[in-house]
Formats: structure tokens, sequence, C-alpha cells
């Protein structure tokens, strides 16, 4: 993957992972947004699944039916960077630290 790829997702209101969190006035865990993210990267991208997250930063809530824009770049091999925005605000970024996929011809050395 060369450039940047962007990812457009909304988390539903009856996501099974916003009861409880926070009863009242829900918002997306942040676990679920990292999972849309690297969801997104593997569409475009031979990665195997995720190892570390040796930085990531969640600056802002992000509440049900909200539209996530996530832009997904590739610094390496084995790595993804992306940066989430809602309404252009950055809502969360970082570094996803991932397996590298058998046959991927960009993790050759």
């Amino acid at each position: 993957m060369t450039g940047t790829i962007t990812a457009r997702f909304v988390m539903p209101a009856a996501h099974p992972a916003l009861p409880g969190h926070f009863p009242g006035r829900p918002v997306v865990p942040g676990v679920v947004l990292l999972d849309q993210v690297i969801a997104a990267a593997c569409r475009h991208v031979a990665l195997g699944p995720a190892r570390a997250l040796p930085r990531v930063k969640f600056l802002a809530p992000v509440v049900p039916e909200q539209e996530v824009v996530a832009e997904i770049t590739r610094p390496d091999a084995t790595r993804i960077a992306f940066t989430c925005r809602v309404a252009g605000t950055t809502v969360a970024s970082g570094d996803i630290n991932c397996v590298p996929y058998p046959g991927d011809v960009d993790s050759a050395p």
C-alpha cells in the first residue's frame, strides 16, 4: 500500500458494545474504533493480526451514529498509522504493529 486510504464508518446505536458504556450517555469504546481501523487497513493491504499498539491516543469521545473518517497509512511493512476524525475534529490517532503477512511483497527484505 502506498499513500493514504480513507475509510468511513458509523457505529449504530444498537451496536452490542454500547449497553453499559455509559448508561444514559453512550460512548463508542476505543477498542471498537481500533477494530474498525484494523479491518479497513486489512481490506486494502495484506497484514496479519495486530500484535502491538505502541502509540494510541483517544482525544475526544465518539457517540453512536457519528460518522468517523479514518485516514490510514502504512509507514513500513508491519505498521499502520491512523487518524480518526468526526466532523473534522481528531478523535483518535496512533500506530498499530501487525504480524507480517506471508507472501506480502512489501514485507520482503
